[in-house]
């Protein structure tokens, strides 16, 4: 997204190293999984701190706190010979 170049340059280097770790870890039984939750969570603190988010995003434009507890439970739980390794989460209706 424009004006986020600096953040991203940042979030990449996560990437890397969540990679690296699973490179060397991964033979030893530890997952490891780099994950970007990417967009509002419909809980108190954004509802408190930016109040007029849940009408301008509309149904379904926010993550569901339970959806990604799921998600990381999914992960989680994963049979070992298809770990995932990196996963986006993010609305349906999110543009990117």
């Amino acid at each position: 997204m424009a004006g986020f170049a600096h953040f991203a340059a940042s979030k990449a280097g996560l990437r890397m190293i969540a990679q690296s770790m699973a490179r060397e870890f991964g033979p030893q039984g530890i997952h490891v999984a780099h994950i970007i939750v990417d967009g509002a969570i419909n809980g108190e603190r954004v509802r408190s701190l930016f109040p007029g988010v849940v009408e301008q995003l509309g149904e379904g434009g926010m993550l569901e706190i339970g959806a990604i507890a799921e998600t990381y439970w999914q992960l989680h739980v994963q049979h070992r010979s298809a770990w995932t390794q990196e996963l986006d989460v993010r609305p349906f209706k999110e543009r990117f």
